[in-house]
């Protein structure tokens, strides 16, 4: 399915281009700059710009780049400085033309979009290869087996009944209605599906809003396997670029993505975004509603790292459902796989209760319910206080392992850069300018497994980076970085080759 492809104004361009933390900056006016004491020509630095901006997402593949007439005049250059640059991108292969209909941004040749995912780690490998490919910790005991034990005490009288709830437990229903009006946001339980993880919540959703061939505007980056689910459902997806450095949300790029391609759905993670860390404001969530809003478009917000903030003196902004009393734009997905234990295949849904009667008419089609001792083992947890204790453990088991990460990165790859999130379960870190991809090659090779940048971009951007989830600590956090030195010295040597780095990686 070809992605949807946008037009950015010389306005946008020249904001993008003027907000970039690069070593090499557009001029300000004809002429040169200076990049590390020597003198850049103004066509290389406004073409290291276009670049950057396109292999980091911030402006999409397929892009209709402005007229050089309009982009001179908008950064007060010359027009032979900007012709001069969009011919060093062509040659480049990040811009593409044609007489009589303009230029559009590319990805050069020999750049394959990544298309499968990363196999789970072979158990015999496990004590040789340290696992990062997988932001996930293990179960927070004793209270998997507590709750277990507790599901197995409840399970006589369900075990009596056929055992399918297409909607989910009553009680389940019931408990997790309850933690929502626990944060201020009313919620029945008529308002509640259960599903079989956040991915079973977000598949259900998409089948129900979008048909093969119609849009939906998902971040850039954004969560791997979401972007997978969506391309295998034949959707198009419409890249919206994040803020740089943690920042949250670009709302003007949602406004205009959202009113020029009028998707029908919106994929969105506002707390501890996946892959970036990122927490989204209290404003910004109120204005990306209001523009999905006036757009006609479904926001489905991925709450599944909402819990794991790592930082006491961060005040989490309310839920983006909170800006939709109406329930008319906002449909709310939550898991217990990131807060409690992967293994513990437990998601939901919260929406109207039209669109609930919806889901669960849908689902006869697809995996029928989700397993009762598992519903009851999370509605033990929630019923007996032993869901908090054991977030409480979750996030200070991630909070030594965020902070034993970055401080072995900053010793053995100080040129790497990253922010660090106050939540969440990963870094999103800049390679230095070298290849994301080749960098996971070569760590598989010296035992260390990550995930390289474009398997969490739409169109092949992000090559620069790699994601570091702080699923280890102590001596195993300082080994990772260590081995991944020794990767980034490879690539940097060109002891890695472009043929053999698939780009075929994912958390």
């Amino acid at each position: 399915m070809s992605p949807w492809t946008s037009a950015v104004g010389a306005p946008q361009l020249a904001r993008l281009l003027g907000s970039q933390h690069t070593r090499e900056h557009v001029p300000a006016r004809a002429g040169a700059s200076l990049n590390g004491g020597r003198r850049v020509p103004a066509y290389r630095a406004l073409a290291g710009g276009v670049r950057l901006l396109i292999l980091e997402g911030r402006v999409p593949v397929a892009a209709r780049l402005p007229a050089e007439r309009e982009l001179a005049a908008a950064l007060a250059v010359s027009r032979t400085t900007v012709a001069t640059a969009y011919e060093a991108l062509r040659g480049e292969g990040f811009l593409e033309s044609r007489r009589g209909a303009g230029s559009w941004t590319a990805m050069p040749a020999g750049s394959p979009l990544p298309t499968r995912g990363l196999d789970p780690l072979p158990p015999e490998d496990a004590a040789s290869v340290i696992d990062l490919g997988c932001a996930a910790l293990p179960a927070p005991e004793p209270w998997l087996t507590r709750a277990m034990r507790g599901a197995l005490d409840e399970l006589p009288p369900h075990a009596r009944t056929h055992g399918d709830y297409p909607a989910g437990l009553p009680a389940l229903r019931q408990a997790l209605a309850d933690r929502y009006a626990a944060r201020g946001i009313p919620t029945m339980p008529e308002q509640i599906m259960v599903t079989t993880g956040a991915m079973g919540a977000v598949a259900a959703a998409s089948r129900l809003l979008v048909r093969p061939g119609e849009r939906v505007a998902v971040e850039s980056p954004s969560y791997a396997n979401i972007l997978q689910l969506m391309r295998e459902a034949g959707t198009r997806l419409v890249p919206v670029a994040m803020a740089d450095r943690l920042g949250g949300w670009d709302i003007p790029s949602w406004r205009q993505v959202l009113s020029a391609a009028a998707p029908r759905m919106a994929y969105v993670v506002a707390d501890f975004h996946n892959p970036t860390g990122a927490l989204a404001t209290e404003e910004q969530r109120r204005r990306l509603v209001d523009a999905a809003r006036s757009a006609g478009t479904v926001l489905v917000a991925d709450e599944s790292m909402a819990e794991l903030c790592l930082d006491e003196d961060v005040e989490l902004p309310p839920p983006l459902c909170a800006f939709d009393p109406a329930g008319s734009t906002v449909i709310t997905v939550g898991s217990a796989s990131k807060s409690f234990w992967a293994g513990l295949r437990i998601g939901w849904v919260r929406a109207t209760p039209e669109v609930i009667r919806s889901l669960v008419a849908a689902r006869a089609y697809a995996d029928l319910s989700t397993p009762v001792i598992e519903q009851l083992a999370v509605t033990w947890l929630l019923n007996t206080g032993g869901w908090e204790e054991a977030v409480a453990i979750r996030r200070e088991l991630a909070r030594g392992h965020r902070d034993a990460l970055v401080g072995a990165l900053r010793r053995h790859l100080p040129d790497w850069e990253f922010t660090v999130p106050h939540g969440g379960l990963a870094l999103w870190v800049r390679t230095g300018g070298l290849s994301g991809s080749r960098i996971a090659e070569a760590g598989e090779r010296l035992g260390v497994r990550v995930p390289s940048g474009p398997r969490f971009g739409v169109d092949g951007a992000f090559e620069g980076y790699v994601r570091l989830p702080f699923t280890v600590g102590g001596a195993v956090a300082e080994q990772a970085a260590t081995r991944l030195a020794a990767a980034a010295e490879r690539v940097a040597t060109g002891a890695v080759t472009e043929a053999e780095a698939p780009r075929t990686y994912v958390a």
